[in-house]
């Protein structure tokens, strides 16, 4: 995290990019977020995890961790790091959520897990948001249950951010809800204008639906009256329909779709770039001449793929929750870990959930 600072007619703003966002606030909103961590999810253990938090506490010293799970496994962990001799806490818990735990196994006997804690605590108020990379839908699950949706939307969807040829775009649902009403697209598009705009800093974003087709005829019924309900809301640019490959174009800010869609979007993104990632990497070993064109290529690779790097977009949100939630890849590495931590900084400190319910207040009766 970058952080600059200004003076604007004698009031001191802090300017934060993260992640190529750009934000600003008032440095005296800048405050202490507290984090629950799930310890025990994912698929690299409470290794990858504390690294990761180490990592997100060099770039922000405002979070506050407490990390749920073995304490015999954390400890030893946290103790390798000084920063976190102040500023972090272990929750013992002894049972753990598994990535083949039924999600309506983990939410009746799975009530002292580490997961099932972390979203506890910030139900109860004593921890601002949880970061997890466990078990997707037993996370969701649990969530929901405990937290209950904000008055106004009914249902949370799973949204992250991909980048494109202009910058970034937000895209939502990404799974949460295979089958979704009028009502659900409606609520997505309303979560992703105002997340657009909080956090992302885009006044006035483009929200795209996505179709089979950019024409007004095409499209199943439920996707041509969502848009045509999008059309009449004066609070949202609808931009209009977009096709699957329009995504990565950057035409519009915001992406909405059903959780059916979105998480094949989704799957066949993430299989494209491993595809490529691989024929890369076969061509630059074919031969000698290969391998030196490979030394040489090596910076333009380097930049190619810090734009592209997964870790660097790590962190689906699950909005709509009368709390945050950020789930980060299961195998994700130190590094996705901690953009996971920031995402989940972002919507805190940027008070995305008062705003959301701000927002409909407002502009959505």
């Amino acid at each position: 995290m970058i952080e600059l600072q200004v003076n604007t007619k004698g009031k001191k703003l802090l300017i934060q990019l993260n992640r190529s966002i750009i934000k600003k606030c008032s440095v005296n909103n800048l405050r202490e977020i507290t984090i629950a961590i799930d310890a025990m999810g994912g698929d690299l253990g409470p290794a990858a995890v504390v690294n990761g938090a180490f990592l997100a506490s060099k770039k922000n010293s405002k979070i506050k961790y407490i990390f749920f799970g073995d304490k015999k496994k954390i400890t030893p962990l946290l103790k390798k790091k000084s920063i976190f001799k102040n500023n972090s806490e272990i929750f013992h818990t002894e049972q753990v959520i598994k990535n083949d735990t039924k999600p309506i196994d983990a939410l009746r006997k799975f009530k002292k897990s580490s997961m099932f804690k972390a979203i506890e605590y910030v139900k109860s108020g004593a921890a601002d948001a949880v970061v997890s990379s466990g078990n997707t839908g037993a996370l969701m699950v649990i969530s929901t249950v405990l937290m209950k949706t904000i008055k106004g939307i009914n249902r949370p969807a799973i949204a992250s951010i991909f980048p494109t040829k202009k910058s970034e775009t937000l895209m939502l649902d990404l799974g949460a809800n295979i089958e979704c009403d009028v009502k659900n697209i409606l609520d997505f598009a309303i979560m992703g204008n105002i997340f657009s705009k909080t956090v992302l800093g885009i006044k006035n974003p483009k929200i795209g639906l996505l179709n089979v087709g950019s024409e007004i005829l095409k499209g199943n019924e439920m996707v041509q009256i969502s848009a045509k309900r999008l059309t009449k809301e004066k609070n949202i640019y609808f931009y209009g329909f977009i096709e699957g490959n329009d995504i990565p174009k950057g035409f519009v800010d915001v992406v909405v779709t059903d959780g059916f869609t979105g998480n094949i979007a989704l799957k066949t993104a993430e299989g494209i770039s491993e595809l490529y990632t691989d024929f890369l990497k076969s061509s630059f070993t074919d031969n000698l001449y290969s391998k030196v064109a490979y030394k040489v290529s090596l910076p333009v690779l380097k930049s190619l793929w810090d734009r592209v790097n997964p870790s660097k977009y790590n962190g689906a949100m699950f909005l709509g929750l009368n709390g945050i939630v950020v789930k980060s890849h299961g195998s994700s590495d130190d590094i996705g870990f901690a953009n996971a931590i920031s995402v989940a900084y972002d919507l805190c400190i940027n008070n995305f959930n008062e705003k959301i319910i701000d927002d409909i207040k407002k502009n959505f009766k």
